[in-house]
This record gives C-alpha cells, sequence and structure tokens, in this order.
C-alpha cells in the first residue's frame, strides 16, 4: 500500500514538474514574442515643439554642426523601410517628409533652458567685443549659425557638441556666447539660454536701433558719450578707421552722413527692408552704428560695407587701392538708387536729395557742309577763302534736358612760371567765377566723346548740391594735379545772384541759398597723396 503510494505520488510530481517545466517555456515563449513585437513596433511619433525661429532659420540656416552632422547619418538610415516601419529613426526628430524644401524648417525644434542668472557673466569682457567686422567663424570661415565668444571677442559657429564654438568653450573655459543673428545668449557647454538684461548693452552695439522721435532728436543733441576707454565722442562724429588706403570712401561716408534725409531713411530699417541688395543694408548698419550714442569705442570700422563695395563694383574699388572721392561718391549714389528704386517710379531717397536738372545746348560742327571755294581764281582767293573757312566750320546746335546728381567746375591752368623765391605761385579764385559755367552763356569746348561747344544752365535745384573741382588731369606719362585754391562761404551761398535760375511756380518759393555741410580735400601729390574731409557739426553749427 506504501509502495503503490509512493508512486502515485512519484508519477504525479513527475507530472506536476513536466507541466511546470511546459508552462515556464511557454511564458519564455510569450515573453519572446511580446519582445520581438516590441521590437519590431513603430516607434511612436515624436511631440513636435514649435520653434519660435524657424521664420530666421530659412534666412539664415541658423542649424548647429553636430545636428547637421547627426541629420546626414540618420538620413540614409531612415529611408529604409520594413513593412511600412523606420528604422534607425532619432528619438527627437520630427515626422516630416523628406524634401529639401524642409531643410532647415522643422528638424531642429529643440526646447533650451532659460536661465535669468548665470555664474560666468562677470567673465564677459567690452573691451574686446567688436562687432564691425565680417561674420565669419574663426576656425572654419562659415558665415552660417556664428557666435561671438563675449569673454575673448572671437567668432565661432554652432553651439553643439560638435561644433567649434563648444570646443572653445572647453579648451579656454569661455563660456558666454551670443548668436550674431538672433542675438540670444547663451552658456557653453550647459547649453541653457541666458536671459539677463546687463547683456542688452552689447545687443545694442551689435544692432543698434532707433525709434523715429530719437532719430528726430539727433541734431539737437550736444550731449557726448563716453567709451569703454574713458574717452569722449559726440554721436555722429566718430571717426572711421582707415583700413589700407581706404580714405577715399571715409571722407565719402562722412560727407554723406551731414545730408539729414539720407541719414534719418538709413538709420530705420524698415524704409527699406524689401531692398535685397547687400551694399543698401550695410550702408545701413554703417550709418546707425555712426550715429550710435552707446558705442563701446569712439570710432567705427567700416570693413562689413567695404567688403560690400568691392563685390556690388566688382574690385573697382578696393582695399589696398586708392581711388577718388569724386568716382566713388559718382558710383555709390547710382548704386544705392539703382538698387533702391521701386520698378513703379524711377525715385529714390537718393534722387530727393541729390537730383538737379540741367539745360544743355550742344553745338556740334556740320561735317556735311563742304568748303565749294577752294578752286575760285587767284585774284578772290583770300576772300572766298576765307568765306569757305566760315562755311566749313558751322554749328548745329541741339538743346536736351539731363538730370545730374554733382556738378562739375573746372579749375583755370597753374601758372607756368615760378616766383622769385623760386617757388609756384599758388592762383587763388573765387568759387562765383568758376560757377559761371553754369550761366547758360558760357561756352564749355569739349573733345570727348566728340568735338563739341557746350552751354549749361541750371533748370531744377536740388536740395542738396554736391560740386567737385576737377583737380587731376591725365596725360600719357603721369597724372597731374591743379592746386588752385578755391575760395568759398561757408553760410548763405545764393545761386540766383550768380547764374539764372528758373522761376519758379506761383505757390512756390525759389529756394536757392545754400549752406556748407561738408568739403573733401586732398593733401600731398596726385597718386600719393590722402583725402581729409571737414563736416558741419549740426548741433551747434559749426
Amino acid at each position: 500500500m506504501h509502495s503503490v503510494m509512493q508512486r502515485e505520488n512519484m508519477s504525479s510530481k513527475r507530472e506536476r514538474e513536466v507541466g511546470d517545466r511546459v508552462e515556464n517555456e511557454g511564458r519564455d515563449n510569450e515573453s519572446k514574442r511580446q519582445k520581438l513585437d516590441e521590437d519590431s513596433s513603430p516607434s511612436p511619433p515624436p511631440v513636435s515643439i514649435v520653434n519660435p525661429l524657424s521664420g530666421l532659420a530659412n534666412n539664415y540656416a541658423d542649424i548647429d554642426e553636430e545636428e547637421d552632422y547627426v541629420r546626414r547619418e540618420k538620413g540614409s538610415v531612415n529611408e529604409r523601410r520594413n513593412d511600412g516601419h523606420r528604422y534607425g529613426e532619432a528619438d527627437d526628430s520630427d515626422e516630416e517628409d523628406d524634401s529639401h524644401d524642409h531643410l532647415f524648417s522643422g528638424r531642429n525644434n529643440r526646447q533650451v533652458e532659460v536661465r535669468k542668472d548665470c555664474p560666468y557673466l562677470d567673465t564677459v569682457n567690452r573691451q574686446v567685443l567688436d562687432f564691425d567686422f565680417e561674420k565669419f567663424c574663426s576656425v572654419s570661415l562659415s558665415n552660417l549659425n556664428v557666435y561671438a565668444c563675449l569673454v575673448c571677442g572671437k567668432y565661432y559657429q554652432g553651439r553643439g557638441k560638435k561644433s567649434h564654438a563648444y570646443t572653445h568653450s572647453l579648451e579656454a573655459g569661455h563660456h558666454v556666447y551670443i548668436n550674431l543673428r538672433t542675438e540670444k545668449v547663451y552658456c557653453l557647454p550647459d547649453g541653457y539660454e541666458i536671459n539677463d538684461p546687463s547683456l542688452d548693452d552689447i545687443r545694442h552695439v551689435l544692432n543698434p536701433r532707433f525709434t523715429a522721435k530719437e532719430v528726430e532728436q539727433l541734431d539737437k543733441n550736444k550731449q557726448w558719450s563716453r567709451a569703454l576707454d574713458g574717452s569722449s565722442y559726440l554721436p555722429g562724429m566718430v571717426g572711421l578707421n582707415n583700413i589700407k588706403e581706404t580714405d577715399f570712401v571715409n571722407v565719402t561716408i562722412q560727407s554723406l552722413m551731414r545730408v539729414t534725409p539720407l541719414r534719418n531713411f538709413f538709420l530705420i530699417p524698415e524704409n527699406y527692408q524689401h531692398c535685397k541688395s547687400p551694399l543698401v543694408h550695410r550702408f545701413g548698419e554703417l550709418t546707425r552704428k555712426i550715429w550710435h550714442a552707446r558705442n563701446f569705442k569712439g570710432q567705427v570700422s567700416p570693413h562689413e560695407f567695404l567688403q560690400a563695395v568691392m563685390k556690388a563694383s566688382k574690385k573697382r574699388f578696393r582695399i589696398g587701392a586708392q581711388s577718388d572721392p569724386v568716382e566713388f561718391m559718382s558710383w555709390l549714389l547710382n548704386t544705392l538708387h539703382a538698387d533702391l528704386k521701386t520698378s513703379k517710379k524711377n525715385t529714390s531717397i537718393i534722387y530727393e536729395c541729390f537730383q538737379g536738372e540741367l539745360e544743355v545746348v550742344k553745338e556740334i560742327p556740320n561735317k556735311g557742309t563742304i568748303d565749294k571755294k577752294e578752286n575760285t581764281e587767284d585774284q578772290n582767293n583770300a576772300e572766298k577763302l576765307s568765306d569757305g573757312v566760315n562755311e566749313r566750320y558751322a554749328f548745329v546746335k541741339e538743346t536736351s534736358k539731363m538730370p545730374f546728381l554733382m556738378l562739375g567746375l573746372d579749375l583755370p591752368p597753374p601758372p607756368l612760371f615760378k616766383d622769385v623765391m623760386e617757388k609756384n605761385i599758388i592762383p587763388q579764385v573765387p568759387l562765383f567765377n568758376i560757377l559761371k559755367k553754369f550761366d547758360g552763356e558760357t561756352i564749355t569746348e569739349v573733345v570727348r566723346p566728340h568735338i563739341a561747344r557746350m552751354q549749361y544752365r541750371v533748370t531744377r535745384l536740388p536740395k542738396y548740391m554736391i560740386l567737385h573741382m576737377r583737380r587731376f588731369t591725365k596725360n600719357n606719362f603721369f597724372v597731374e594735379k591743379n592746386p588752385t585754391l578755391v575760395n568759398f562761404p561757408v553760410k548763405n551761398l545764393e545761386l540766383k545772384d550768380y547764374i539764372p535760375l528758373p522761376t519758379p511756380n506761383e505757390n512756390e518759393k525759389l529756394r536757392s541759398k545754400y549752406d556748407l555741410i561738408a568739403n573733401v580735400v586732398h593733401d600731398g601729390k596726385p597718386g600719393e597723396g590722402f583725402y581729409r574731409v571737414f563736416v558741419q557739426r549740426k548741433s551747434e553749427e559749426l
């Protein structure tokens, strides 16, 4: 009885062990199936975060190098599909199609922590910050997504873990960076954004701003500003750095900064936001920096503007090559007008300030007239030949209207003889004498593009008149400079006393009185000297 019972117990125990083993195996198989199902199931769609800078990203490609690199690496993996499932997709990537149109718009939508306090703010060194130069990374020379280190002043690209700014923060221990496009400040390598009002002065130097009310008060401001080095400067009267023989650009800029309507137009970027010309925007940036009252320095470097000039002029005007300010002024005004004018109207702030109109009477020799009296008899030869000469040089008159942005004045030729002291006599001439060129009666002979006799008369005066004296003449051997001094009044130049002017309409008043606002002079020998400019300080009438 005992043995039978023991066998039953053994058989029932064996059955229980088999059942448990089968149950365990079933449970293991089920867990494996669940694991396989989990591995093969599609990942849930990530939560998309609205990027407030998505609009800027399209224009400036404001993406980190690290994210760009990861996207390229993951791109080939994401294209492999298996039964509608994607494998190897990054957790933080957005659901979107693979079209190139979305390259910068929705891929880097990450939330960035914003802090009001940062332990590294005391390392910011405003003395070394200089935002006048081109916004290029000092390592990669790229202009995409550039940050400025606020500790050493250098420019670096990106802020991701494989970017140059991130590497610099680890190697040099510099932790505070500002994005040169968005003006946001970040702490690296931690990666959080710093929102501290003490950094607003840096933002204002990076991108000066003016309200309409501030623009109106500029010419009334007599208060001097103080730079970080303790020097004082008057906004609008700051110096421009001479970057290797670029004084011809600097004197032109300083002169144009005295033209109030032109200055006011470029101080408000909304006035020309429709324009796509880099030259226009660089000129506007330079204008705002010159008139900014919160600069860190008492001078401005026109480096970015010069780069735009070199590109727009196809290196006709470039750094390291001296040029004539008259040629540069003419090119700059015409180029700015061409970039600013709208398709409907051929007008711009340039024409509103500087454009006048001339009536030109051109007398051209009548080449079709033939001397028919050369074969006359000998006794009447002298008389008839003289008649034939008069007939040969008969002129045909052509009258036309011509707009102008500046008027060229001809100087009398310098004396050929020296005085007793063996020095050249420097003649002087009043401005009114050389203005007679535009009295409508004085004849000016020209040889280019063909021989002609010209008479000029001003039919419309501009608000601001640019006069230039032709001092340099070129021949086959050298350039000669005319040293004649021109005497002119500083205030109240009344043109109607010296040249005939058009009669105004009934309801209009003839405005023909001008005050001097800028005067450019050349010192030294032709081809070797340099240019200086005297400008009016309007707030004090000096």
